[in-house]
């Protein structure tokens, strides 16, 4: 299996290629290059986290708005004050890729995914604004595009050095002093601290978003 870096910064910047296929490609040229903690850290943002004091601040407290479920006009804003949004109105986000990747093609721009309260959080909340509603939290569509970005960005600058050190063509293996010329770069929270603060101003695309069929029937293929 070719892992090419050219080839995944390529696909990196193609909008019609998701995270989903890109990661495994990411994840076999960091092992061929025995960058293990990017190997994990990659491995885990494609599967999910388990534990959520191991979550990366891009993915805490992703602000959303409160909602509340009416008989009559479905969903609407809930009666929250400044504390209680503070309190309530966000989620950290333990999704593997694929499932971020899928809300994000099943939204339209401008709209959002809906995250239902747990029960004890849900009963908490109804208590204090004295309603006893069904309590939702909807994220918008861009912060999960912002989160996913972030992810891409930190892949992209990851390639970018690579191929400034000489690594580049189609490989099979590495070489030990392949290997050792790059040892530097197996260090991914320094690639998403960068693309934090230069996430706008990379050649990274945002989640396209999925057509009227291919949110009907699925992605084809």
């Amino acid at each position: 299996m070719s892992a090419a870096v050219e080839h995944l910064d390529e696909k990196l910047q193609d909008s019609s290629e998701l995270l989903e296929e890109i990661m495994p490609s990411a994840i076999t040229l960091a092992m061929m290059l025995r960058q293990r903690t990017m190997a994990a850290w990659m491995r885990t943002e494609f599967d999910g986290y388990g534990d959520p004091a191991a979550l990366p601040p891009y993915r805490r407290d992703v602000p959303g708005h409160i909602v509340a479920r009416s008989p009559q006009y479905g969903w609407i804003p809930a009666p929250v004050d400044d504390q209680q949004k503070l309190d309530f109105g966000h989620r950290d986000m333990m999704e593997g890729i694929k499932s971020l990747e899928k809300t994000c093609l099943s939204c339209k721009k401008g709209t959002g995914h809906r995250i239902v309260f747990d029960k004890e959080e849900m009963a908490t909340l109804q208590s204090q604004i004295n309603l006893s509603a069904e309590l939702a939290i909807t994220i918008s569509r861009d912060s999960y595009c912002k989160m996913l970005r972030v992810l891409r960005s930190a892949l992209y600058l990851w390639c970018q050095e690579l191929m400034e050190t000489g690594i580049g063509g189609d490989h099979n293996s590495y070489s030990q002093d392949e290997r050792k010329k790059v040892a530097h770069l197996d260090d991914p929270e320094r690639f998403w601290r960068k693309a934090l603060e230069s996430n706008d101003d990379l050649p990274v695309p945002d989640v396209r978003e999925a057509g009227f069929f291919e949110r009907v029937f699925g992605r084809a293929g």
